[in-house]
């Protein structure tokens, strides 16, 4: 059963929180704001009190909470809490929709999948890439997957949050997006930490060298399009040049550093995965190559 909002914003219904950390509370006081019946449950029962002071409702324990709502938002700290939690609720979760959106790995989620359909629920995994602040703002992204029929019934209600992406049945996609994206976050910033590092021990100015690297950035997608092409069709071109060039301008890049004492281990495995690629008879090949190597 749904209910129209006083401002005719659209469908609203009953909807549980289960957690309520930053995030949490965040997600659950989004869905205040736009006239959820919302239940909120938290371990810390102090913490739903400025939830309740917004009209949300607070429940004691979290399987009264889970039994208020056909639609059950999880949002712990991990898995393991997840795990408790759920134990917890085991016998209120009988048609239900769970849609989980604690940070864990895609096992975990499909794991996940498997104790929510055995026990008559439906589940969807979900990851949040953003800051609880800017919760029900487009620019933060919630990718899902797992059961299509619920996500596409409570798509309009999950995309309040912000903006959603649906990447399949497989309960455990999500995470492999979220695990991807947070992963290539940081190892473009740990590489852009160690090059500051580089700049500022020759005397550059960090801020300067920044603003010219944010403008030459423009040239990346269409580079990384054809990356992906090239590994998915294993016919390597000379993207950046052939390894044979590429190399030796590695063994520069790896004096450079070291006479400067910056950290070049990350160039000198590069370096090595070159090596090698040349040394096998591919050394016309571009760096996407390198791909090949890369199994553990």
């Amino acid at each position: 059963m749904t209910k129209t909002t006083p401002t005719g914003e659209g469908p609203t219904g009953r909807v549980t929180v289960l957690g309520l950390g930053d995030m949490g509370s965040a997600i659950a006081r989004t869905f205040v704001e736009h006239g959820f019946d919302t239940t909120v449950w938290n371990r810390t029962a102090s913490k739903s009190a400025p939830l309740v002071d917004a009209g949300a409702t607070a429940a004691e324990t979290a399987a009264g909470a889970v039994a208020a709502s056909p639609l059950v938002v999880i949002c712990l700290l991990d898995g393991a809490a997840v795990d408790e939690v759920l134990a917890a609720v085991e016998g209120a979760v009988a048609g239900k929709v769970l849609v989980n959106v604690t940070s864990g790995s895609p096992a975990q989620a499909r794991a996940n999948e498997r104790w929510a359909g055995e026990r008559g629920a439906e589940y969807i995994d979900g990851k949040v890439m953003g800051d609880p602040p800017d919760v029900g703002k487009p620019h933060v992204r919630f990718p899902f997957s797992g059961s299509r029929a619920a996500y596409e019934a409570h798509e309009p209600t999950l995309r309040l949050l912000g903006g959603i992406a649906y990447h399949g049945e497989d309960a455990g996609a999500a995470a492999v997006e979220f695990m991807a994206q947070v992963a290539m976050g940081f190892e473009m910033l740990i590489g852009f930490l160690h090059t500051l590092k580089l700049v500022r021990a020759e005397g550059g100015d960090v801020a300067a060298f920044t603003e010219r690297f944010a403008d030459s950035l423009s040239g990346y997608p269409p580079l990384l399009t054809s990356m992906a092409d090239a590994i998915k069709t294993g016919e390597y071109g000379p993207d950046l040049g052939s390894l044979n060039v590429q190399a030796a301008l590695m063994d520069d890049l790896i004096s450079h550093r070291e006479s400067v004492g910056v950290e070049a281990v990350r160039m000198r495995e590069v370096k090595t995965l070159m090596d090698h690629r040349i040394a096998t008879g591919h050394g016309e090949q571009g760096f996407s190559s390198l791909f090949e190597l890369l199994t553990k």
